[in-house]
């Protein structure tokens, strides 16, 4: 019996052959190495472009946090700017001067002591910053300890909760730094303060506090947090500092929720960092980072270079990258301002409200959330449905093509799985209407199931982002 034809490569039209239609389109290029040849400009961008259709569409994928829209002008600006190497600090003196705006700004936003003297940088995303700022911890720790670190008596602990984004975990890793997690219990799905403060001890460098988890949306409750160092400091004379992680709630908070005290109105707070590229509306990635003064990022971790004849302190694990997110960035804090903030932000939490409400009214689902605080809301499937489980749910969306992550919890709530929808600027109300209509047209289909179908592994990732 003979083989059957080899399934056929990449297919090209024959009209990008730009000499040869009929022949210089016929050797199909190399996946996997260099092809021996150039091609034409329009076909090495067909490839490309007809591979990536198969990528989901970003503006319904309701699983990332992360922009999927600018406007034009934005867009036109980071063209302008995506040759300019943002470390080049010496050529390129104004977007530097840009980056120290941008501090500035978020200083005096974040309620800083001092924002002209507050110390930041630009980073690639919060996961950067997260690093950056962790390092400041265990390196003030080991300054303060140097009579016992390093040994093997002394080895460093971070506290944080077990809904932490990733990167924290990765930090511990790398830096060998002890994970100290506090789980979660009940319907408690972030940080305890009392927990928190009961594992600090003299080797803890830091406590860190999300500003809206990455699970539910929730903020975790920065104030009692650093309230309950407090009171471990009258006692014990531990002196812990707080991070806070706002990757997405530092661009929130601010704007819908300032009666909340969270930053640095709070002297424990030592550092903030943010995604510009989340609730900063702007494309990724940046992210920024922020000390609430000098004495909080020791010096030693500081690089300096020229500047306009003077010294600009820089600090970051990234090298070369682009400035053209730092430049989309100030771009929008001046086309925005703070009023214009609030209306996008507001517009995206009355979204989630509405889908939540909605959503909880259909029957068959739980809410454990209700986009209140971050524009974000979980829910999972009602105590009486047997029929289907979040999984099935998140694969029949995908199916019309929505993203909707489905994972279960940490310790101590891994018997919980939920769906996640994050409402960001450009989801609008009659998308929510759209995914309401395409959820409720598969609720009957879904309960005709005998039983939940199964977890598959790459439906429950996407929650880290």
């Amino acid at each position: 019996m003979a083989p059957p034809p080899p399934a056929p490569g990449h297919a090209v039209n024959p009209f990008y052959g730009e000499a040869d239609p009929a022949s210089d389109m016929t050797v199909e290029p190399p996946r996997h190495r260099l092809p021996d040849r150039p091609m034409p400009p329009h076909a090495a961008y067909q490839y490309v472009h007809d591979e990536l259709m198969l990528d989901g569409n970003s503006r319904l994928n309701l699983a990332t946090f992360v922009t999927t829209w600018m406007e034009p002008q934005a867009t036109t600006l980071m063209t302008e700017c995506r040759d300019k190497n943002m470390i080049d600090k010496d050529e390129y003196p104004r977007t530097a001067e840009l980056e120290r705006r941008c501090v500035a700004m978020l200083a005096d936003l974040w309620n800083a002591p001092d924002p002209a003297g507050t110390i930041g940088c630009s980073t690639t995303g919060s996961s950067e910053a997260c690093m950056l700022a962790g390092m400041a911890l265990k390196r003030r720790w080991a300054r303060a300890n140097k009579d016992r670190y390093p040994s093997r008596d002394a080895r460093p602990n971070l506290v944080m909760g077990t809904n932490v984004q990733v990167c924290w975990e990765k930090f511990c890793t790398f830096w060998e730094v002890e994970a100290r997690q506090v789980p979660m219990e009940g319907e408690r799905f972030h940080l305890d303060p009392t927990a928190a403060a009961e594992l600090c001890d003299e080797n803890t460098i830091g406590v860190v506090t999300v500003l809206g988890s990455t699970f539910d949306g929730s903020y975790e409750p920065v104030a009692e947090v650093c309230a309950a160092l407090d009171a471990l400091q009258e006692r014990t004379g531990l002196d812990v500092p707080v991070h806070v992680d706002g990757a997405s709630g530092a661009m929130v908070a601010p704007f819908l929720d300032e009666e909340l005290v969270w930053d640095f109105r709070l002297p424990r707070v030592a550092s903030i960092n943010t995604s510009g590229h989340k609730y900063g509306l702007v494309y990724p990635g940046v992210g920024w980072a922020l000390w609430r003064d000098p004495a909080a990022l020791p010096e030693e971790l500081v690089f300096r270079v020229n500047y306009l004849g003077g010294d600009m302190p820089t600090f970051a694990l990234n090298f070369s990258r682009p400035g053209a997110q730092v430049a989309a960035q100030y771009y929008t804090f001046l086309r925005l301002g703070r009023e214009g903030y609030r209306v996008v932000q507001r517009t995206a939490r009355d979204v989630a409200r509405s889908l939540a409400g909605r959503i909880g009214a259909l029957g068959g689902f739980r809410l454990l959330t209700r986009g209140d605080e971050l524009p974000v809301f979980a829910f999972t499937t009602a105590d009486d449905v047997k029929e289907f489980d979040v999984f099935d749910v998140s694969r029949r969306l995908r199916e019309r093509g929505w993203l909707v992550p489905a994972y279960s919890f940490p310790p101590n709530r891994e018997d919980l799985s939920v769906l996640r929808i994050v409402c960001r600027n450009g989801f609008s109300m009659d998308l929510a209407d759209l995914f309401l209509e395409d959820l409720n047209a598969l609720l009957p289909e879904l309960r005709r199931q005998t039983c939940p179908l199964g977890r598959p592994e790459e439906v429950a990732t996407a929650f880290h982002h």
